[in-house]
């Protein structure tokens, strides 16, 4: 590689020395382009061995290019070196069509490269960007370089410069390039200094400036250096070299090609109206109606990613309310668990106007165990999930009823004095002296409640002692019952 700048740069003073010998100018141009083609093909087909797939379909139609750009320019070198007189760096039949078949095989290689998960709408946007960019070239190209003798070599030309490097910088784009960044960015830079040379000397009949010729001579170096730089990372880490990158969501080029439009039109407006500007008009209309397009497909995308997040985010409060449900929540029953009702009345008793009206019932079955051993768990099951709607039926809808855990259920009673307590004791009692079916018996169970009324300074632990000193009290009766715990009297009492 650094022979190739060397051999470049040598090339360069030559021509600067030469300066007002046209002739001897272009057989130096000539006479130094082979070893550059030379590395171009040599380079690519030592990447395309390393790679794989369309990786490497793709270097090793860069190394073909390169080989008809070495046939074309050496035959070439035999015709400057045979010619008098000569000015111009356009070559020959045979360099211009081996010139034209390598870059048009180059430009669709680029272009149809595939990108993975690519939608028919990300197509479209992409062939827009595409014609968009190629109009911007189009509009440049009849401005200021095409001649009165070859408007359509001169927009061809503008053209082709454009998509190579439009084609280029998509593939860095992408994410999913054949090529490093490092070696994307050379073959960009060589379409840039391309461009510069070709509007050096747009049309021009006769000898031109050294720094024209020098400028002209180093794209085939920076073409050259492209894939130099692609083989000595993918020799050294063919990860790096080879691997995505993050896919840009969107292009400037062809915002870029709104700017250099506009200020061609800008350019010839001095001029009065004549062909170049109204060109340049109708290019800009079309380049901002393909921009339009562009956005259109664009909010078409943006809508559907909104309704897609709508939905994502519907999806996850349910989510969330169902794992909130889960965690507050006994499965078995339904019932609030032992957190939720710990929180629930935690907050009850926190506010001053409730706290000392709020009470607790404290229920434990009696002979759950016997059911479960002689009929099984799922007579079990039954009967507490029968026991959950009974308390259910048997308190108001403030009311919370939970199952802490085993055949252990709570009652939180809200704006309820101890009268209201022992009622709602009743009606439990009531309730449960009902038998629940199961298949094709029933099962039972008596129930021992115990009952607390908040005082003032209690808070969830101390009352829930007490009405589970409350509730052992009634069991020690054996006739399922209920009890009061009696803060005043600090001692357990019966009631009923």
């Amino acid at each position: 590689m650094i022979a190739a700048v060397l051999w470049t740069l040598a090339g360069s003073v030559l021509l600067v020395a030469l300066d007002g010998r046209a002739d001897a100018q272009v057989r130096v141009f000539w006479l130094f382009q082979p070893p550059l083609d030379l590395l171009l093909a040599y380079s690519s087909w030592q990447v395309g061995r390393r790679a794989t797939g369309s990786v490497r379909r793709f270097w090793l139609v860069m190394a073909v290019a390169g080989a008809l750009l070495t046939v074309g320019d050496t035959v070439q070198v035999a015709i400057a070196l045979a010619s008098r007189d000569q000015w111009s760096t356009s070559g020959g039949a045979v360099q211009a069509v081996c010139f034209t078949a390598g870059l048009a095989a180059l430009i669709i290689a680029m272009l149809l490269y595939p990108i993975p998960g690519r939608t028919r709408r990300e197509r479209l946007a992409f062939w827009l960007d595409s014609a968009t960019v190629l109009v911007g070239g189009a509009v440049v190209a009849w401005c200021f370089a095409a001649g009165p003798d070859d408007v359509l070599g001169q927009l061809v030309t503008g053209a082709v410069i454009l998509t190579s490097g439009f084609a280029a910088v998509k593939l860095v784009l992408s994410g999913n390039a054949p090529m490093h960044k490092a070696a994307a960015l050379p073959l960009v830079a060589s379409a840039g200094v391309n461009a510069v040379g070709f509007f050096l000397a747009p049309g021009a009949e006769g000898p031109m400036p050294a720094h024209v010729y020098a400028v002209r001579l180093l794209p085939s170096l920076l073409i050259a250096v492209g894939p130099r730089v692609q083989e000595l990372l993918a020799r050294f880490d063919e990860t790096a070299a080879f691997g995505s990158r993050r896919r840009k969501p969107y292009s400037l080029l062809p915002y870029g090609s709104i700017a250099v439009a506009f200020t061609a039109v800008l350019t010839t407006i001095p001029e009065g109206p004549h062909a170049r500007l109204w060109g340049a008009v109708t290019g800009l209309g079309l380049i901002f109606a393909l921009v339009v397009c562009r956005q259109l497909a664009a909010f078409r995308d943006n809508t559907r990613l909104i309704d897609q997040l709508d939905a994502t985010l519907a999806d996850l409060r349910e989510h969330e309310t169902r794992l909130r449900h889960q965690a507050l929540s006994d499965g078995l029953t339904g019932l609030a668990n032992r957190t939720s009702f710990h929180e629930q009345l935690t907050a009850a008793l926190a506010a001053p106007a409730a706290a000392d009206t709020t009470s607790v019932l404290l229920i434990d079955l009696d002979g759950f165990k016997a059911v479960n051993d002689t009929l099984g768990h799922a007579a079990g099951d039954a009967l507490l999930a029968g026991v959950a709607d009974r308390l259910r039926a048997s308190v108001r809808t403030e009311d919370l009823v939970a199952r802490l855990g085993g055949d252990e259920f709570a009652v939180l009673l809200r704006d309820c004095d101890v009268d209201g307590a022992s009622q709602t004791a009743d009606r439990v009692l009531h309730e449960l002296a009902s038998p629940i079916p199961y298949e094709d018996t029933v099962v039972r169970a008596n129930a021992s409640i115990g009952i607390a009324c908040a005082g003032p300074g209690d808070d969830g632990g101390s009352l829930l002692r007490s009405a589970d000193l409350a509730m052992y009290a009634a069991k020690r009766d054996g006739k399922g019952t209920w009890k009061c715990y009696e803060e005043p009297a600090s001692t357990v009492t019966s009631t009923a």
